[in-house]
């Protein structure tokens, strides 16, 4: 199979290429604009593997996105491009708007004239996966039942309500346009390679400086989480097993309070390398919580699990502790992102 990913060089999206370069044969067009957030780096072996391509290009770019179908004539679409961070799109959500709605339906109506042009073989056998979030759903209260393919949605920031426009736009052009879609919603990914604005590496990051960890409100707030590696399996599986028109649901079953996730942070950290100035907890800090802060989220993946045959083998702590170990490792390459990207600017707030 050729197919057609956009946004390979992000966190996800370089997870997913290198999972398929190591264990499918099939072949990859990468399409990414190279934003600040991407890395050719993250790619490992896969940047130099004949079976990947990268393509520098916009997806909401039309003629840019009709001439990558003509050329490179894929066979599947999984769409990962977008603008995820929730502190930037309540601080500038112009550009949420271009790349996660008008992005999309630039890729959908692209993804639309390939199809229509396919034989019937490969038009049967044609698939567009849209990557999406759970934060779609809106918020949980204690004690409501995770969100599940049913869900209604009711999302609550500007980046969520993007993405929950996306979504609509793939399901619309699956019933309208009979294009053969599919979407799934996660939960926060964690993990190697991850740009050091997200909660899990900027609070590693500052806490081996020394730096003050902020966390937002009390640090109630629940989110459930999922190590990369086991949801670019599952977004492979998707692609490969997935019925036209379905939704499904990805989660890894670990749901922690923010400051759980912090204190665990520290935890390890203590334990790898201490701090001559004592336990990394000591660094914690409480701070104004952002605007509309949603208190919990959390799937039940139970219906993917069954119709698939997938189940995520990591554990938080597991999962952690493979990934603080990943930057212990690395510290040239966030470096080299702070020195370059943060000069100037606001690290942002733990949770």
């Amino acid at each position: 199979m050729k197919l057609l990913l956009t946004g390979g060089c992000g966190f996800i999206g370089s997870a997913v290429i290198r999972h398929l370069i190591r264990h499918t044969g099939h072949t990859v067009i990468n399409v990414d604009r190279m934003t600040y957030a991407a890395s050719e780096e993250a790619l490992e072996e896969a940047r130099h593997d004949p079976r990947h391509l990268l393509v520098r290009a916009d997806v909401a770019d039309p003629s840019a996105m009709r001439q990558i179908f003509e050329t490179h004539d894929p066979d599947a679409v999984m769409h990962l491009a977008a603008e995820s961070h929730v502190d930037r799109s309540i601080d500038g959500p112009g550009e949420f708007v271009r790349t996660n709605v008008t992005g999309t339906f630039t890729l959908l109506e692209a993804a639309r004239r390939h199809f229509g042009n396919l034989n019937p073989a490969r038009k049967q056998a044609f698939r567009f996966h849209h990557v999406s979030t759970d934060e779609v759903f809106g918020a949980l209260d204690h004690g409501e039942p995770p969100f599940t393919e049913s869900t209604p949605y009711d999302p609550r920031s500007p980046y969520s309500a993007t993405k929950a426009a996306s979504d609509h736009l793939v399901r619309a052009w699956h019933h309208t346009y009979g294009l053969l879609t599919m979407v799934s919603n996660t939960c926060n990914n964690y993990g190697p390679w991850q740009f050091p604005e997200k909660l899990i590496p900027l609070v590693t990051l500052n806490a081996l400086a020394g730096k003050e960890l902020p966390v937002y409100g009390d640090g109630s707030n629940i989110r459930d989480w999922i190590f990369v590696a086991d949801h670019a399996a599952a977004l492979v599986r998707v692609l490969e097993a997935g019925l036209p028109g379905e939704t499904y649901a990805i989660g890894g079953r670990q749901p922690r309070s923010n400051l759980d996730v912090v204190k665990a942070i520290c935890a390890h950290l203590d334990r790898r390398v201490p701090d001559p100035a004592g336990p990394r907890d000591r660094l914690i800090r409480f701070v104004t919580d952002r605007p509309g802060h949603d208190f919990r989220y959390e799937i039940d993946p139970s219906r993917t699990e069954a119709a698939l045959g997938w189940k995520a083998p990591h554990d938080f702590e597991t999962g952690l502790g493979l990934t603080i170990d990943w930057y212990l490792a690395n510290q040239p390459w966030w470096e080299s992102l702070r020195e370059a990207r943060y000069a100037g600017q606001r690290l942002g707030t733990a949770a």
